[in-house]
């Protein structure tokens, strides 16, 4: 792959993955009802959204920099625990597949990211 095609494909798909993050961290401040029935359904308490909320967009503003590299490592560790946990927790609850599969997709598409954005960092060194 060329160094721009790589450069659009990973600018276009952080832009969609942080437009999603941020929609969610929307959702855990402002505790969308959506979001507490989930939760309760699997066993968790909702006091917990804000929080969620509020470090899903502190990991928006991290993966949109460009200049502190180690910050946004730990930003795709932090999201990677994060949706296998919530992965694991739907499966524990019974509930359907497509339901575990939603984190599991979201994942795919943060690593996808993530590689790229390497491949794209190695390119700006060369």
């Amino acid at each position: 792959m060329k160094p721009k095609t790589i450069k659009i494909i990973y600018w276009v798909l952080l832009v969609i993955f942080c437009l999603a993050m941020t929609a969610d961290g929307i959702g855990g401040i402002s505790m969308a009802k959506e979001g507490i029935e989930a939760l309760n359904r699997l066993g968790y308490p909702s006091y917990i959204m804000p929080l969620l909320g509020v470090l899903k967009l502190l990991g928006v503003v991290a993966l949109l920099q460009t200049r502190y590299q180690r910050i946004k490592e730990w930003v795709f560790a932090g999201l990677t625990f994060n949706f296998i946990g919530a992965a694991v927790s739907h499966l524990a609850a019974k509930h359907p597949l497509s339901e575990a599969m939603q984190p599991i997709i979201a994942l795919v598409v943060m690593l996808i990211v993530y590689v790229l954005w390497k491949k794209y960092e190695q390119l700006k060194k060369q």
